[in-house]
């Protein structure tokens, strides 16, 4: 049981901390589309760099990206909640009950690694060239949420067995 209360707790975690995010994302709407604003016009990046090219200039096209983080983060949160949720009531299910209640979380949790890895390592951190940054880089951050939930979806994805503490 407490395997299973340990993946319940780490997928509430996760669901949470992405809540806090969207919350925050969306009460201080400035401080963060300062930053999609920032990486996408990569006027922070190193002085005349060859890439620059890639630099948008359209206050339009920012609030698109922003809104779309926003809601590839409240969609996760939400499924990956949700999965909590469904496990928390299965947690005293057989072991295959169990671990057939997983899929939701697993797709929040995959959509979650998505976001990390396309949003901000590919697109922001290689295509914008963020890490370049000093002020407006996500990148450290993006690695170290790829990692922990990387890790908490292959915790999760560990097979269950029949609980021993009856």
């Amino acid at each position: 049981m407490i395997t299973r209360l340990s993946k319940i707790a780490l997928l509430a975690a996760i669901g949470f901390d992405l809540a806090i995010v969207v919350f925050n994302n969306t009460t201080d709407y400035g401080s963060n589309y300062a930053f999609v604003q920032h990486v996408l016009s990569m006027d922070t990046t190193f002085p005349g760099n060859a890439g620059m090219w890639r630099a948008i200039h359209s206050p339009w096209v920012y609030r698109v990206f922003y809104l779309s983080i926003i809601l590839w983060e409240a969609a996760a949160s939400a499924m990956i909640l949700g999965g909590a949720w469904k496990l928390w009531r299965a947690r005293a299910a057989s072991a295959a009950e169990f671990n057939r209640t997983k899929g939701i979380a697993v797709a929040g949790l995959t959509l979650n690694l998505l976001m990390w890895l396309v949003a901000f390592i590919a697109v922001g951190s290689e295509w914008f060239l963020m890490w370049q940054s000093k002020e407006w880089t996500g990148t450290e951050t993006a690695g170290r949420m790829y990692v922990i939930v990387g890790v908490v979806l292959l915790y999760l994805n560990s097979p269950d067995g029949e609980r021993t503490d009856q």
